[in-house]
């Protein structure tokens, strides 16, 4: 490890400007005076910075400037003492820093930090002399916030608002983290207060890919006939050639080389199934045997991806012990309570020229049997041109004018079904009961104008009225009859959350891929594999 030793200029001047120490010519008398001064004991810990060379560090190496106001605040915070450096020299959380910035990609990232070789100087004894010791502070510094920006916040808000995410984001202060740090440098490979748990698990199953990668194992299957079916008790190479990528992806315990669809092949399809966001049934058609040849290459791009988002979720919002989260490309809804998943629902959500919004809020209000105020932009594109169609299309829809506005009446065909749950936000979305409960049966769900149709919708409302005693089971039912619009405040407010992952890994482990169906993840990988290191 390199040591420095304090210079004499540094204890009574402060830092000079770098060119000030470049000269190694020193005179006999400067010598002999450094010489007197280190025989005092000399605390490192408390050696002072001079703040005056911050911003003249910074003119040195223009393309860390980005970093000069975090970097100024670490010292302020330190009343402009030495960071990295002890009694001893340089500290060895310093060398955990920099091994974990050499191994950025184990996080899903391609960068380098600017003047990379500089810092490599710093810990290579053969370039010792590289770089002063206040150069050295503060390009650490530098290498610190450099490192705690990519992994722990991620791309830039304004940036990530402009792909439609608009869940709020967590407060990162580098000077508290770095204090969290120091104290506990175990933190530097899992810290669960900073980073939202599921990335982790991405991080893992990102490893785990990897390696499938680099053994080799994403064999292409061959598809026997574009229209061929598979069914349980077919034989044929191509069924050999799934079990061998079942075993690789953990849906099989073992690849058995039968080329038999036996009972042990049917589990995996059902278990691949249930990961890809499929109908689980034992059909083997020509679209799954597509997804699984895409190229382990994109799998892993999108696991990347989804390890980007998770650095944008600030991890306190799902500690409430209640809550609702709406992955959107799942089509899923889960109602959680004290940690367990007490709902697990079906959910429409917006098409594509329509898509619901990446947003948190909170459910404050249940209507019941409730009237549908039609949008403008839906009267102005759509229900006109039915009108001009049929003259009886408002009857026959049970749609009313109500003050210049249309509205469906309340009734077991209203468009919003038998119930909604009211959480504020600026797109005035909400979530909904639908009598289109056909459309659940499907694989692909974006059919709504961007609000969330539930399945289970009933049975949400009866989880969170479970323990409110005005709302019994029969008062719920009467008021879900569709004859009169009921209201009613919560007396508990309920965060909800909606999403948007196209990877997730569930408690058991087990990775689940869902189609991009926004086409967010390729424009996401763009921004992550910039290079932004000049």
């Amino acid at each position: 490890m390199r040591h420095f030793v304090l210079s004499i200029a540094i204890i009574l001047f402060g830092f000079l400007p770098s060119s000030a120490y470049r000269n190694k010519n020193k005179t006999a008398n400067e010598t002999t005076f450094a010489l007197t001064l280190s025989k005092y004991k000399i605390d490192k810990s408390t050696i002072p910075i001079d703040s005056t060379l911050v911003p003249v560090f910074f003119k040195k190496y223009p393309n860390l400037k980005k970093y000069q106001s975090d970097v100024k605040a670490l010292y302020r915070k330190r009343n402009y003492h030495s960071i990295w450096f002890d009694k001893k020299g340089l500290i060895e959380f310093a060398n955990l820093l920099y091994s974990k910035v050499n191994q950025l990609e184990e996080e899903g990232l391609k960068s380098r930090i600017a003047y990379k070789e500089k810092i490599d100087g710093v810990f290579n004894d053969t370039n010792s002399d590289d770089l002063y010791q206040t150069e050295t502070e503060l390009m650490l510094s530098s290498m610190y916030v450099f490192y705690a920006k990519k992994v722990y916040k991620g791309i830039d808000t304004e940036k990530i608002e402009e792909m439609g995410w608009f869940l709020p984001r967590k407060n990162l202060s580098y000077e508290n983290l770095l204090d969290s740090l120091l104290v506990d440098p175990g933190l530097l490979s899992k810290n669960e207060k900073q980073l939202f748990g599921q990335y982790y698990k991405l991080r893992d199953v990102l490893k785990r890919y990897r390696q499938i990668e680099q053994n080799g194992e994403w064999n292409t299957i061959t598809i026997d006939s574009v229209e061929k079916i598979f069914k349980p008790k077919d034989s044929s190479k191509t069924i050999g050639q799934i079990r061998q990528r079942l075993a690789v992806t953990g849906d099989l315990k073992q690849d058995s080389k039968s080329n038999v669809y036996d009972a042990e092949l049917m589990e995996g399809i059902l278990n691949y199934k249930k990961r890809n966001g499929y109908k689980t049934d034992y059909l083997i058609a020509a679209k799954h045997i597509q997804r699984m040849n895409i190229p382990i290459e994109k799998y892993i791009k999108t696991i990347i991806a989804n390890m980007e988002r998770c650095r944008w979720i600030d991890p306190k919002l799902t500690i409430a012990d209640e809550h609702i989260i709406i992955n959107i490309p799942s089509y899923k809804l889960f109602y959680k309570k004290d940690g367990v998943n007490i709902l697990e629902s079906k959910v429409l959500v917006g098409k594509n020229m329509t898509e619901t919004v990446v947003l948190s809020s909170n459910i404050t209000k249940i209507v019941f049997s409730p009237y549908w105020n039609i949008p403008k932009s839906i009267i102005k594109n759509e229900l006109n041109d039915a009108i001009a169609r049929d003259e009886n299309y408002l009857e026959k829809h049970n749609i009313e004018w109500n003050n210049g506005n249309a509205r469906q009446k309340p009734g077991p065909r209203n468009s919003l079904g038998l119930v909604k749950f009211v959480f504020p936000n600026s797109d005035d979305i909400y979530l909904h009961d639908t009598p289109s409960k056909d459309l659940f049966q499907y694989e692909y769900r974006a059919y709504s104008h961007g609000c969330i149709n539930i399945e289970k919708a009933k049975d949400l409302a009866l989880l969170i009225l479970k323990d409110d005693p005005d709302w019994p089971i029969t008062r719920i039912n009467e008021a879900m009859k569709g004859e009169k619009e009921t209201a009613y405040i919560l007396k508990k407010k309920i965060p909800i959350h909606i999403g948007y992952f196209t990877a997730w890994v569930n408690d058991l482990g087990e990775i689940n891929f869902y189609n991009d169906i926004y086409i967010r993840d390729e424009r996401l990988a763009e921004l992550l594999f910039s290079d932004d290191s000049k």
